[in-house]
């Protein structure tokens, strides 16, 4: 298995209610896949991707370049870059929860890539806290953070000691299976017999095991860096130059946890009586409020992980 790198990714804070926790993020994943990276053979240079117009066969200038959206076929729409900018998220530094669920609400098919937070600032009491919190009332909390000016959608989920995030996929970004077809659901309109389903169940029982994911290996990756490994015991090696990655942004205080907590209660059950008695338009939550942590419903629904 491979140890995760000390450098952090990201550092901000995990945000519910009035409550801050200083966090940074580690990858928890390493890619797996082999990356054959292009190298002028004459030189060793790295080779990177040119401006190329696909009619015409001819590098293009930077300046002459602008970014369009297909909205038909072979018809785009094409914005600025003050457009594009205006339209990014604001970067807050804030895994930002919005609501707690189940932790088995969200289907698999949701799930992204996950990252270690580790706790920084002295942080550590109230991060214990959220997730026992979590792992007490089975509920994992969704939430919003903005990665290097991009903004996901997360899961913030309890595993062993760790609290691990996991970025999911918006629900416009899952394809749905409508058009495919399925066997019916249930033995009786799938025409399976009783005898079948216990002989099946009796395979999957023999099949079983314990989960050791370090059982399974990528055999084609180990080919190649076989043939890699032999390469450089006969010295058949080149060196390449490549540019170092910078430190990410620093991260949040923490304030008196006992005193945030009793004013995100108070808070909610002002915000509550508010929303009972006044005839008008409901009233909006405040900028930081947490939803009810006994709210289960979702709408897209996630699968456990970690």
């Amino acid at each position: 298995m491979t140890t995760v790198s000390s450098r952090s990714l990201w550092k901000g804070a995990i945000s519910f209610g009035l409550v801050h926790i200083p966090v940074a993020l580690h990858a928890a994943t390493v890619e797996g896949s082999l990356n054959f990276d292009w190298l002028d053979k004459r030189t060793m240079d790295p080779v990177g991707y040119r401006r190329i117009n696909k009619k015409t066969g001819k590098e293009i200038d930077k300046e002459n370049i602008v970014k369009g959206i297909e909205y038909e076929n072979g018809k785009y729409v094409v914005l600025s870059q003050e457009e594009i900018a205006a339209a990014y998220p604001k970067t807050t530094q804030t895994i930002e929860i919005e609501t707690f669920v189940s932790a088995t609400d969200i289907p698999f098919t949701y799930l992204e890539r996950p990252y270690y937070i580790v706790p920084i600032n002295k942080g550590g009491k109230v991060y214990a806290l959220l997730r026992e919190a979590l792992l007490n009332t089975r509920r994992i909390g969704v939430a919003r953070v903005v990665i290097q000016t991009k903004q996901h959608l997360a899961a913030l989920v309890p595993s062993g000691p760790a609290l691990v995030l996991n970025l999911l996929r918006w629900a416009d970004e899952i394809r749905s299976p409508e058009n495919l077809s399925f066997p019916s659901e249930g033995t009786g309109e799938a025409g399976i017999t009783e005898k079948e389903l216990k002989m099946a169940e009796q395979l999957v029982t023999d099949m079983s095991g314990k989960w050791q994911p370090e059982q399974f290996q990528d055999s084609f990756k180990d080919e190649i860096m076989k043939l890699v490994n032999q390469k450089v015991e006969t010295g058949d090696i080149q060196s390449v130059v490549q540019p170092e990655e910078g430190e990410s942004p620093r991260g949040a205080q923490i304030l008196d946890l006992t005193e945030l907590l009793q004013r995100s209660l108070k808070s909610r059950e002002t915000e509550g009586g508010q929303k009972r008695t006044s005839d008008k338009s409901p009233s909006k939550p405040r900028p930081g409020s947490a939803t009810d942590a006994g709210s289960g419903s979702h709408d897209g629904s996630h699968k456990r992980r970690a």
